[in-house]
């Protein structure tokens, strides 16, 4: 769409596979996009919003010269009125988030701002950012075992030919 900019709201906490799947889709869709991350105070991240902003920065490829990342607290909708966005994208993975977004969409498009909506590819679907923080809490509150803190072996298989 020429001279078209979107919004790609979220709060990325934190930017998984999805979200960058998502983003590169919708680059190639429109003239601009903006990552807009939400400040959104019923919500407790584990970064503040200018640190998951260079992570989404980071995340990208150098090329993606149409992407821009920013932050926002507020209502979405305020933001791309004032940026002259006419368009927020948001992915879909499952029919319960359907229903919560277009709830969204139906508020926005009062407001003046349509949404298109990404479904997830199959295989990046069951991975949220919900399901990413578990993963990554449960792997930093697992014990280390550096090879000074292993146990000691119990027992060591015999060596001999054809032993390995």
């Amino acid at each position: 769409m020429h001279g078209s900019l979107a919004v790609y709201p979220g709060t990325f906490d934190p930017f998984t596979p999805g979200h960058l799947d998502l983003l590169a889709r919708a680059r190639v869709m429109f003239d601009q996009i903006i990552v807009l991350l939400a400040v959104n105070a019923d919500k407790q991240p584990t970064a503040e919003a200018t640190t998951r902003a260079v992570q989404v920065r980071e995340a990208m490829p150098s090329a993606w010269g149409n992407v821009e990342v920013d932050t926002w607290t507020g209502l979405t909708t305020a933001y791309c009125l004032r940026r002259g966005a006419t368009v927020i994208v948001r992915g879909l993975r499952t029919a319960a988030d359907f229903h919560h977004e277009y709830q969204l969409a139906a508020m926005n498009e009062t407001l003046g701002i349509q949404t298109v909506w990404l479904p997830a590819r199959p295989q990046l679907a069951a991975t949220s950012s919900t399901a990413a923080r578990a993963y990554r809490a449960a792997q930093s509150d697992r014990p280390s075992l550096n090879a000074e803190e292993r146990p000691p072996a119990t027992h060591k298989p015999e060596e001999g030919p054809g032993r390995v």
